[in-house]
């Protein structure tokens, strides 16, 4: 009998062995791809961009669908305070150089992930319905009210003070202004026919057709209109954050920028 446990033994370790074996390497056999992480991003944004951003946006989901953007659109004098003062945002796209500058010198925007990447045009737009003969940017003398963004934060309003100053009206109109917070809110006026012209961005003019343009105004009485993008720096998503601001500079994208009147610098 004593013979016996050895041999027994020998046997019960043996097939504990093989079970333990088998037992590593189920779970190799079950690895399983992990889903992509999915990621949230916040782009402070002009105004005059919502259209062609919601269609971009639409067409960089369709291969991104991980990563969802959040806009805050508005003046760009105000996204770029709200920015200095430490709102979490990912990416920030100015109508207006300046401002965005203003990040880049205080070290908020790497000058080597921002870029210029559309231009725009200034015009004069009226009611649909106007009887006010105003054909030209002159003819704003004739207006009992008149909408600009203002200077201070909207880069349209400061573009558009800019050419009354050149043609030498600005004094003439100044008590006529009612200031707006964005181009969009300027649009709004017209198309109600609460004042009776407003300047604002072609590609703001030619999504409505309760207005008309009037007039576009010379690009030697103003500072070029210039759409800079760049990324924050202190963004936790540089990798998401990249891969939208390099789809922006595709040809697929460019195009949508181009369908709502924007200029491909």
């Amino acid at each position: 009998m004593k013979k016996v446990y050895p041999l027994f033994l020998l046997l019960f370790l043996t097939l504990a062995g093989c079970s333990s074996n088998e037992q590593g390497k189920q779970p190799t056999e079950k690895k399983q791809t992990a889903p992509e992480k999915k990621v949230e991003l916040t782009v402070s944004a002009a105004a005059s961009l919502q259209d062609a951003l919601t269609e971009i946006t639409s067409n960089f989901n369709k291969k991104h669908g991980n990563i969802k953007i959040n806009y805050n659109f508005g003046a760009s004098g105000a996204l770029q305070q709200q920015i200095s003062q430490g709102a979490p945002v990912d990416l920030f796209f100015s109508a207006a150089e300046d401002k965005f500058d203003t990040l880049v010198n205080d070290g908020l925007i790497d000058k080597k992930n921002g870029i210029d990447l559309v231009g725009n045009e200034l015009v004069l737009v009226v009611p649909k319905e106007s009887a006010k003969g105003i054909h030209t940017i002159e003819d704003m003398k004739k207006a009992d009210k008149i909408s600009l963004g203002t200077p201070e934060s909207v880069p349209a309003g400061a573009y558009a003070k800019e050419v009354l100053g050149k043609l030498n009206i600005w004094s003439i109109v100044e008590g006529k202004i009612v200031y707006a917070k964005d181009v969009r809110q300027v649009l709004t006026y017209v198309e109600t026919g609460n004042v009776d012209a407003g300047m604002v961005y072609k590609t703001d003019a030619l999504t409505s057709s309760k207005v008309k343009i009037a007039a576009t105004a010379d690009e030697k009485t103003h500072t070029p209109i210039i759409y800079p993008v760049g990324v924050i720096k202190a963004s936790t998503h540089q990798k998401e954050d990249m891969l939208f601001y390099d789809y922006l500079q595709t040809k697929e994208a460019m195009k949508v920028f181009e369908k709502y009147g924007f200029k491909g610098l």
